[in-house]
């Protein structure tokens, strides 16, 4: 599944072909998405610009006058940038056509994307409303996650990927911060002091931001909006590492189970 960097990369591909620019039409393929894409969206965007290009958590959101264009990659969605009129195939069921010719286009083998719209606040709707905060802005600090923290017996793995308490931290990137930190992934949440949470919020945004600059992990479907790979998992000191030496001290990498999802970790560098 596209995480924080594949997110903020396909970003920072598409901002510059997207913003200021004039929404020529819509063309809508197939609807059924994870939800439904509003059958009215060619009519909302013919003719308007986009102002700007954000993200928010895992969400991108095109920015317009009257509203909010919100789309999510799901577990293989990529959204690339056409430059000349090219054929569709069955897994593309979406495209913002430009004024100036070029195309944006959707492609989600397993439709759990989103295509939707929010008229308003964008951060009055269901799916925002109630995220934490960002991972990369001051807001995530030491001082924050130590009170997430008081009195949680949740795994810490689990607590960093809960999208309540921050964004963004999927598993690949929980499994690589908790490495770089030493702390186990099932170690209760509450038993963190004050010192290991700094170390945490370090790592988190040191693994995210050295993603994002290598261009995301490229696992399964996804690629950049140029239709490039990701080079950050030829970089991971765990993840997919089960049984294999730790990189640090020589040890064998453990793999367990937490929420349905897998955990990877060094025994003798994490504790």
């Amino acid at each position: 599944m596209p995480e924080l960097p594949e997110v903020e990369t396909t970003l920072r591909g598409l901002a510059p072909h997207l913003t200021g620019k004039t929404v020529a039409d819509v063309l809508i393929r197939n609807s059924q998405l994870r939800w439904p894409i509003p059958r009215d969206l060619p009519e909302l965007l013919r003719g308007q610009t986009v102002r700007e290009l954000q993200r928010r958590a895992k969400y991108l959101l095109a920015r317009f006058d009257h509203g909010t264009l919100i789309l999510h990659l799901g577990m293989s969605g990529s959204l690339r940038i056409l430059t000349a009129p090219t054929a569709a195939d069955r897994h593309e069921h979406f495209d913002l056509l430009l004024a100036d010719g070029k195309t944006m286009r959707l492609r989600d083998p397993r439709r759990f994307g989103a295509v939707l719209w929010q008229h308003g606040e964008t951060n009055q709707h269901p799916l925002l409303a109630k995220l934490g905060p960002e991972p990369l802005l001051d807001e995530f600090d030491s001082e924050y996650l130590y009170a997430a923290t008081r009195k949680r017996s949740a795994a810490i793995k689990q607590l960093i990927m809960d999208s309540h308490i921050v964004v963004g931290v999927g598993n690949i990137y929980a499994n690589e911060a908790l490495f770089r930190s030493g702390i186990k992934p099932q170690l209760a949440a509450g038993k963190l002091s004050r010192a290991r949470c700094a170390k945490l919020v370090a790592e988190i945004r040191a693994t995210l931001g050295e993603a994002i600059g290598l261009g995301g992990s490229s696992l399964r479907d996804y690629v950049d909006s140029d239709g490039k790979q990701g080079y950050f998992q030829q970089h991971y000191w765990v993840y997919g590492r089960a049984k294999e030496h730790c990189r640090k001290c020589g040890g064998a990498i453990k793999q367990i189970k937490q929420g349905q999802r897998s955990s990877f970790y060094c025994p003798t560098c994490q504790h």
